[in-house]
């Protein structure tokens, strides 16, 4: 696995000088040609920076332990089943429907901006 801390520094820089997350990611492909991050990447790092965080360190992987803990909640694959559909089934179709038209409406704003970043409706 490439190490990207360099590239994470350099579209801090950019995300600093008002570049967009494309225009970034030309600039990254332009310098690392097939080692440059991806799009998602260059955008979940310019999403973390426009929240405050500005470190460029990677966050902490969740660890074994913690997996093994969550997979201790449930007794085998049929009770995570049986559970995700008692969740589901507790959701109203009304509230289902205004989730989905939402989640339509965020789907044609990205499209309507090509993929770039943007906040709220």
């Amino acid at each position: 696995m490439a190490d990207f801390r360099e590239q994470r520094a350099a579209v801090k820089f950019c995300f600093l000088l008002g570049k967009s997350g494309t225009e970034t990611l030309e600039m990254l492909k332009t310098a690392y040609k097939d080692d440059a991050m991806g799009k998602t990447q260059v955008f979940e790092w310019f999403s973390r920076f426009k929240n405050g965080e500005m470190s460029i360190d990677d966050k902490p992987r969740k660890s074994p332990e913690m997996i093994k803990t969550f997979f201790q909640r449930f007794a085998d694959v049929a009770e995570v089943k049986e559970k995700k559909t008692e969740a589901l089934s507790s959701i109203s179709k009304d509230e289902f429907r205004q989730c989905f038209e939402k989640w339509n409406k965020r789907l044609d704003k990205c499209i309507s901006v090509s993929g770039e970043y943007f906040e709220g409706d």
